[in-house]
């Protein structure tokens, strides 16, 4: 069924009012110092560290997520962010100068970076602030006016960031748009010169299809069933409690979560041994003791809870080996920290990215059945390779396609602000994260400047004799 925009059906934009006023802004913002921008970035970032513990009450109400994560994976990213840009910004405005070809003599060039206009920002509830104010840092460094939406399946996250905005920009420099479905299907619908937005590949593609009527710049960060490569030369304790941080980290709920493991057929039985034993030391010795921990969340909502839920009851019930694991409790929207083996591909725990706190552990028994997996599938947001032999490390790095990779460890490279933040294929388009986010919210503006020598009138028509001559000297300079 095609859905109906506001247009067709004769009624107005909720949001028009507001776009509007960012939209008569735009010029303005667009033209701000580095020092004025950064100045911005310094009092929101005093803000964010005034309200601490008001953002740890908030996700906690939302999910039960610990302080401490919400310290390390929302709290420090943001303020890693924040410091990287106030620092480089300056830097990162400068036009570029660009070198000049023979035939261009007496010309200077140079790229400067403009902002993009009015941009819209939609976060997801996996990480409510993180990935709400990192693009946001971004947006603003380049000097853009911003609407962001955050999830409303975070509402108090959403809340907080909400008053959080409030309290730092202007209206009509920066607007928060709060609600569900229906209020990004009508934000969709507004004309902004760059949509950036971190979910799963459905509503990406709803986006980019949006993005494409405007013929806008589109940000996609999107998902994938990113693998982890336990090889025979593995430091398999060391993989094993990597590993398991990586994937448990926020109850599962982590788009560059290792949502499998590759392991080699000598290294297995270690492997769920040193995973088990792990587990067991980050959240308690017993099934009661794990459930009662402060520091596991849980599902963010029922619908989660019972999407997970059902794939781990279909996959268990296909006849796979619960390592560890497998306790769920509704009430509470409870998965426990699970690891699975004897899995098969086919496996319906397989057939989506988890997003959850399941682990399933394959088998593989030469490195071309593990590459060939791994290419079978969709491109990943991220992979994960295990090994202390760098051949092995750069045959799987070659071979294979992710957004992002690390080598004996799991999901950090997210923390580094030098390097390139994105997907690939399925799992996003383009990127983000330091200068790479403030490059993806400017546009790389060709600048050309003519000096008083000139040789362009050479290539005037009319086309004479003695015309044609020089232009055919100028191309064999070339040949």
């Amino acid at each position: 069924m095609r859905v109906v925009s506001m247009e067709e059906q004769g009624r107005k934009n909720p949001f028009q009012e507001s776009f509007e006023r960012l939209r008569a802004r735009r010029w303005e913002v667009s033209r701000t110092s580095a020092k004025e921008r950064v100045e911005k970035l310094r009092k929101l970032r005093r803000a964010v560290v005034e309200r601490r513990e008001a953002l740890y009450q908030a996700i906690h109400a939302d999910f039960r997520k610990p302080a401490a994560e919400v310290e390390t994976s929302e709290m420090l990213l943001v303020l890693l962010e924040l410091d990287h840009a106030i620092k480089h910004l300056a830097k990162w405005m400068k036009p570029r100068k660009v070198g000049t070809p023979m035939l261009l003599a007496g010309t200077r060039s140079e790229v400067r970076y403009e902002a993009k206009g009015v941009v819209l920002i939609i976060a997801p509830w996996n990480y409510p602030f993180q990935l709400t104010l990192s693009p946001l840092v971004a947006a603003v460094a380049a000097g853009n006016c911003v609407m962001v939406k955050p999830s409303e399946k975070t509402p108090h996250t959403s809340a907080f960031i909400a008053q959080l905005v409030r309290d730092v920009f202007d209206p009509s420099e920066v607007t928060v748009v709060e609600g569900g479905a229906q209020e990004s299907q009508a934000l969709l619908e507004l004309p902004f010169d760059h949509f950036f937005f971190t979910g799963g590949p459905r509503v990406g593609r709803k986006v980019m299809e949006a993005a494409a009527k405007h013929l806008a710049g589109v940000t996609l960060e999107l998902g994938g069933k990113s693998p982890a490569v336990v090889d025979e030369h593995a430091d398999v304790k060391a993989a094993a409690e990597r590993i398991a941080f990586g994937k448990f980290l926020n109850g599962g709920q982590t788009c560059v979560a290792p949502d499998y493991v590759l392991v080699h057929a000598s290294k297995e039985e270690e492997f769920l041994a040193k995973v088990r034993e792990t587990l067991e030391r980050f959240y308690g010795k017993t099934e009661e003791a794990r459930k009662a921990t402060p520091d596991f969340c849980r599902m963010v909502d029922d619908a989660q809870f019972a999407r997970v839920n059902g794939l781990l009851e279909r996959t268990v019930a296909s006849g796979v080996r619960v390592v560890t694991g497998g306790v769920v409790d509704a009430s509470s929207r409870y998965i426990a920290p699970t690891v699975l083996a004897d899995v098969k591909p086919e496996a319906p725990i397989m057939e989506e990215e988890i997003f959850g706190p399941v682990l399933p552990v394959l088998r593989y028994q030469r490195t071309e059945e593990a590459i060939q997996h791994i290419r079978a599938g969709t491109k990943p947001l991220a992979m994960y390779i295990f090994s202390q032999d760098k051949a092995a490390v750069d045959r799987l790095v070659s071979e294979t396609s992710a957004g992002g990779t690390c080598v004996n460890t799991t999901v950090v490279h997210l923390t580094n602000a030098d390097l390139p933040f994105g997907g690939i294929g399925e799992s996003g388009v383009g990127n983000y994260h330091g200068e790479y986010g403030f490059r993806t919210f400017s546009h790389e503006r060709a600048v050309l400047r003519q000096g008083p020598i000139a040789f362009l009138q050479t290539f005037f028509p009319p086309y004479t004799d003695k015309a044609k001559k020089m232009q055919r000297m100028a191309s064999r300079l070339f040949e």
